[in-house]
């Protein structure tokens, strides 16, 4: 429970460390779609790992991610992570 715990922290701590830069970079310019851009940023590296974990098992996959497996095909077809 308490290793659970310190990698949810470590997530979120890594996406909160790169929106902050995200912010520090634009220098000015007014920040757009950040949720869409976040979503999609973190959304196709864990399609990959999960995926990995997998073993190429898209059902499996699912129901790690706990998404329906038509979900999960829609969402690896858009990231061009299968054909």
């Amino acid at each position: 429970r308490r290793m659970k715990q310190n990698n949810d922290e470590h997530v979120a701590a890594c996406v909160g460390k790169a929106l902050e830069s995200y912010f520090e970079t634009l220098d000015g310019e007014k920040p757009a779609a950040v949720y869409e851009m976040v979503i999609k940023m973190v959304e196709r590296p864990m399609l990959e790992v999960v995926l990995k974990q997998a073993r190429g098992n898209q059902t499996l996959a699912a129901e790690i991610l706990g998404i329906n497996r038509n979900t999960l095909r829609k969402k690896l077809i858009d990231h061009k992570l299968i054909a």
